[in-house]
């Protein structure tokens, strides 16, 4: 997984005649994101990436799975499996003996599966499959003097099996946080802290070179989320979500979390913007018109007199800071919700009872966990301007967009 950071403070800015030069494509790249991000010609190695509307340097930064299993031994396996899938999938004729061989050996009658740069678990789906059909890949390599060399060593299938046992719980979890459907940001935390205390946590049975990817891939994932104001909005949206609460969050951080999410929805119902909920004003005309009509005076129940005589007694003066801790305090004491439930249904079924909470909880869970989503409308916009309609305006490009994400 890789991501593209492009923030001032980073962008150290190139000189005019940096800023003149035309840019180069990536080389080998489908990905639209790179329609705005080139390199100079005299970069051979393509190691500088250049933003192509400001001209400045672009840092970027390899993912965890990248970062875990950057070892040698891992790229000569990898590398070996990447030219099996070529040699398989440029004939006809290797393809039909692998059909052959895995009914002869009564495996699965599957393909395999390429890697893409773009598409995030492609890597772990491509070992997983070479390691399933390892005997009928290596059945047919062997037969065919000129692809004999590609067979897979014992030490090849050991680095393999190591690398797809610590990468295989990942692939449901990224899947799960790239969704745009759902509420995904409150679960990074509860993830973080899944991965450290088991998913990737050194076992007894696993390989050393297990065991050292699962710690890489732990130490990047606890590098990119300590700084402290992603920890103040994990925490919080963490807060939100009626599932998790301050299940996982410090002990040492709760008072200050509560303080700060009462802080906020003590500014937001100060926002002159903010539409007021609950009041409503009858207009003169209407008034004219009742007036008119006098309606039939009703008789008072005995339930009403014991309602005004609550009100009197309950009737304490309260500051708006003492009522959004009272109703923060309430929500944290409320009955525990499943795990399966969905939050943004918890929450239209309790706004009323909580509903300066729940406008807090609109700002922040509408958040998405990574940039599945916005990577998903660049493919749209890159499908939507090719060549032959290169002349569109941008108004009506998000339109188009939008009607393809929405529609």
């Amino acid at each position: 997984m890789e991501k593209d950071k492009h923030a001032d403070k980073e962008i150290p800015q190139t000189n005019p005649e940096q800023q003149e030069e035309e840019l180069v494509v990536k080389r080998g790249t489908t990905s639209v994101v790179w329609t705005w991000f080139g390199f100079t010609k005299a970069d051979k190695e393509q190691k500088n990436v250049i933003c192509k509307l400001c001209h400045a340097n672009v840092t970027v930064s390899h993912g965890s799975t990248k970062r875990g299993v950057k070892v040698p031994q891992v790229d000569r396996a990898i590398g070996v499996c990447k030219k099996i899938v070529s040699a398989f999938s440029n004939t006809w004729k290797r393809q039909r003996e692998l059909a052959i061989a895995q009914v002869q050996l009564g495996l699965p009658a599957q393909k395999l599966i390429t890697e893409s740069p773009t598409r995030w678990g492609s890597r772990q789906q491509m070992i997983e499959r070479v390691i399933e059909q390892e005997k009928a890949l290596t059945q047919v390599l062997q037969a065919d003097k000129k692809t004999r060399h590609l067979a897979l060593t014992w030490q090849d299938m050991d680095v393999l099996e190591s690398v797809n046992k610590a990468l295989c719980p990942l692939v449901e979890f990224t899947d799960a946080l790239s969704g745009e459907q759902y509420v995904s940001v409150s679960y990074l935390k509860p993830v973080l802290y899944l991965f450290n205390e088991q998913v990737l946590k050194p076992q007894d049975d696993d390989t050393q070179l297990t065991r050292d990817i699962k710690v890489n891939i732990l130490d990047y994932l606890n590098e990119k989320y300590a700084d402290e104001s992603t920890q103040e909005l994990l925490d919080m949206a963490s807060l939100l979500d009626p599932r998790f609460k301050t299940t996982y969050i410090n002990a040492e951080r709760v008072d200050y979390m509560k303080t700060r999410a009462a802080a906020e929805m003590e500014s937001l119902a100060a926002d002159p913007k903010r539409p007021v909920e609950g009041v409503s004003v009858p207009l003169a005309e209407d008034a004219g018109e009742n007036s008119e009509c006098p309606t039939k005076k009703q008789k008072k129940s005995l339930g009403s007199f014991f309602k005004i005589a609550s009100r009197q007694r309950q009737a304490v003066p309260q500051s708006e800071r003492e009522s959004i801790e009272m109703e923060l305090n309430s929500y944290l004491q409320a009955v525990e919700v499943d795990g399966e439930t969905n939050p943004l249904e918890w929450w239209r079924q309790h706004e009323a009872n909580f509903p300066r909470v729940a406008s807090l909880a609109k700002k922040y869970l509408c958040i998405p966990a990574t940039s599945a989503p916005s990577e998903r409308a660049f493919s749209t916009s890159g499908n939507i301007v090719t060549c032959r309609r290169s002349a569109l305006k941008p108004e009506r490009v998000d339109q188009l967009v939008f009607l393809a994400h929405n529609l």
